[in-house]
């Protein structure tokens, strides 16, 4: 079976929605069809992909010139670096520079010549072009060249292809101003659209840039530690297993676990994080991370392609792919938009003159108004804009989103899913009482149940001595020590014989007295794991041990019905009582325990028919099938889980649920800007098309007008970019 082929391309030229629909029809026959194009405007990248076998580079590369773009091999550092030559770099702004000038200078000297500024503009109009002086209008035409120059290729290929696009409605344009005398006009719009087009360029590369700062977070190079000492080796290059150095203030290169030393981390970069995480010996840390001031020897865990920041990375280059319904409804609308107006124009220009006897020159003019504001540029670009932003800023805050479609939806949720064990809970169980008895103090009872589990790893028992060190016990392995299976140990301390179990060891034993009872049963109501500890002759105390619940859950909880969320949920296979505790700290509206995987999923399913939008919270590979019914599955705590990063629409990078709310609130933000931008951008459209029915708009007021709403939907965009003021 033929394996598919992709290769990915930088095309220079490639800035707007027009430029790609080009693309589009002219590289799509060459790969089987359109379907097997992608495009990222913001980057200027394409990406052909060949179900059928393999493509011709070549073929491609002489198609996307024919059109006046220009289309080279696509590497992350050349893209990142900036184009080779001094032409390249600054080409396009010093042909602007020399439009605007041309223009003013032929204005000055069109005024000089006329007999001033009212005379240079009462001399234009059609059949007085040779009222223009020569000079002036040799300024003007080299203006016009100027300012037309990167646009005439894209505009003469559209013609010869009879598919008309903004490049060739605002040459057309250029020209009809010319022919009917407006030549102040035609260098004045010639200008404006190449400085639209320049400026478009660098507010777009600003949105670019964005991204590119994440994924600058990692380290070039690693210092590895070897028999001579350090040596500097590119991070690509480190094995698996080596031992590399990280001086107080650097980034560490590559994810990994503390050998020596200890510090504190910014891990924000990857988790969201503000507060610094202490490390030490045995701890996990994330490649791209930022050391404290202690110095580390960390020994690597993954190669640099496999880290938990590439992943993130690639995640967040492959969500600039996955389109929002906003982007897509943008770019169906803007597919008859521009072959409309184009038909307007023409109307425009032939029904008052053919049918009223009307001045054609003055209808000319308003068609070539109108086709001017054609341009829906300012419409199209907003919109991925405004996405990639997104995108961006939630990265920053630990939350990794897989598209543009999972930026929208968290706005529209109604009810949340959440798992208990590691969701609400930390996941891991932690001392949360202990009741000393028969005269035993709380440090002594620690003493013996710590010498009885010293030597066990059972989550319950490893938790027990967690607390004991904690507390400063000094912990003496019990001799003798024998496992009582399924119900708990005996052993010696100092020579003594003690128990330790489970209620059922002690009601097995006969020593359960009144009182041990009702606290036990206390314990059991509340969620608690008991552990009993005893002689022969009394108990000596109990310990109880549960999944912690996480301090933020609470507060969590609240902010989503503060979000508008009518419905939280816990769905876990844990036991009723345990749930029962958990909900009533937590605070969500309703309890479904003791739930089978099938189980999980039918109660999503009867959600879903209650809200229509629900959200799945758990991590991501247990709690996988219920999160793949859901409207959106987010994984909780998913840095140290490759699996979980992969499975969800969106990643809690931290075991942060506060992120939760954040996010619902932040794609809602999103949608508000989106929403201004396209309205922004049609109303400006729409006043403009009345101005030139009216006879009231002129050609640089339109491109103006246009140039003017491109800029400030897409430093709306941009400001998705900031931190959120409270919601």
């Amino acid at each position: 079976m033929t394996q598919p082929q992709t290769l990915q391309f930088k095309v220079r030229g490639m800035d707007c929605a027009e430029e790609v629909q080009i693309l589009k029809r002219e590289v799509g026959p060459l790969v089987g069809g359109a379907e097997h194009l992608a495009f990222d405007v913001l980057k200027a990248k394409m990406t052909v992909t060949s179900p059928g076998g393999r493509v011709d580079r070549a073929a491609i590369v002489r198609v996307v010139a024919r059109t006046g773009m220009r289309a080279l091999p696509w590497s992350d550092a050349a893209a990142r670096a900036e184009p080779v030559g001094a032409w390249s770099r600054h080409g396009r702004t010093l042909l602007t520079a020399l439009s605007g000038v041309a223009a003013v200078a032929g204005f000055a000297a069109h005024a000089v010549l006329a007999g001033g500024i009212g005379g240079a503009l009462g001399s234009e109009g059609l059949g007085v072009a040779d009222r223009v002086p020569l000079v002036a209008r040799t300024l003007y035409a080299l203006a016009i060249l100027a300012g037309t120059w990167s646009v005439l290729p894209k505009a003469w290929f559209a013609l010869r292809r009879l598919r008309p696009d903004m490049n060739l409605l605002m040459v057309i344009a250029v020209a009809g101003a010319v022919a009917v005398g407006e030549w102040f006009e035609a260098a004045t719009v010639a200008f404006l659209f190449s400085l639209s087009l320049a400026l478009e360029a660098w507010s777009v590369g600003r949105a670019r840039r964005a991204v590119e700062r994440l994924m600058d977070l990692a380290p070039q190079t690693a210092r590895v530690l070897g028999a001579t000492g350090e040596s500097e080796v590119p991070a690509a290059e480190v094995p698996v297993g080596a031992h590399v150095a990280v001086r107080p203030g650097e980034r560490i290169p590559l994810d990994g676990r503390v050998l020596a030393g200890r510090s504190e981390v910014n891990q924000a970069p990857i988790t969201g994080e503000s507060a610094l995480v202490p490390k030490a010996p045995g701890d996990e840390v994330f490649g791209g991370t930022v050391n404290g001031d202690g110095a580390l020897e960390v020994e690597t865990t993954k190669l640099a392609e496999d880290t938990v920041l590439a992943h993130v990375i690639r995640l967040v280059e492959e969500a600039q792919s996955r389109r929002a319904p906003s982007e897509q409804w943008v770019d169906s609308f803007a597919r008859w938009y521009t072959p409309a107006v184009l038909a307007v124009a023409a109307l425009v220009l032939l029904v008052p003159p053919l049918v009223y006897a009307a001045d054609w020159g003055d209808w000319i003019y308003r068609a070539l108004v109108l086709l001017v504001i054609a341009c829906p540029c300012a419409l199209v670009i907003s919109t991925p804009v405004s996405v990639v932003a997104a995108l961006a800023a939630a990265a920053r805050q630990g939350v990794l989103i897989k598209g543009g479609l999972y930026v929208e939806l968290p706005a529209r949720l109604r009810a949340v899913a959440l798992d208990k064990t590691g969701t609400l809970t930390r996941g891991r169980p932690a001392v949360v009482d202990v009741v000393p008895l028969s005269g035993h103090d709380e440090r002594d009872l620690l003493a013996r149940v710590a010498a009885l589990e010293a030597r066990s790893e059972h989550p319950l028992a490893r938790a027990i001595l967690a607390y004991a060190k904690e507390r400063g016990v000094d912990v003496v392995p019990a001799t003798d020590f024998e496992i009582l299976q399924g119900r708990g140990a005996t052993g010696r301390i100092e020579g003594k014989p003690y128990w330790l179990g489970s209620h059922r060891l002690l009601e097995e034993r006969g020593q359960e007295t009144a009182d041990v009872h009702q606290r036990l049963e206390e314990m059991s109501n509340a969620g608690q794991t008991a552990v009993v500890v005893g002689t022969g002759e009394h108990v000596c105390g109990l310990i109880a041990v549960a999944d912690e619940v996480r301090p933020e859950s609470r507060a969590a909880v609240e902010a989503l019905r503060r979000a508008g969320i009518v419905s939280v949920v816990m769905l876990t296979g844990d036991n009723r009582g345990t749930a029962e505790a958990v909900a009533a700290v937590t605070g969500v509206d309703e309890v479904r325990a003791e739930l089978l995987p099938a189980e999980k999923v039918a109660a999503i399913d009867e959600l879903l028919a209650r809200h229509r939008t629900v959200a799945m919270i758990g991590d991501g590979v247990n709690d996988a099938p219920a999160m793949a019914r859901a409207t959106l599955s987010i994984a909780m705590g998913a840095a140290g889980s490759d699996a979980a990063i992969e499975a969800a629409d969106v990643a809690l990078m931290a075991d942060d649920l506060a992120k939760l709310p954040w996010l619902i609130h932040h794609s809602r933000r999103t949608l508000r800007v989106i929403r201004q931008n396209i309205a922004f951008s049609l109303g400006v459209k729409a006043v403009f098309v009345a101005l030139a029915f009216a006879g009231a708009a002129s050609l640089w007021a339109a491109i103006a007008a246009d140039m003017g709403a491109s800029l400030l939907v897409i430093a709306n965009g941009l400001r998705l970019l900031r931190p959120a003021g409270p919601a």
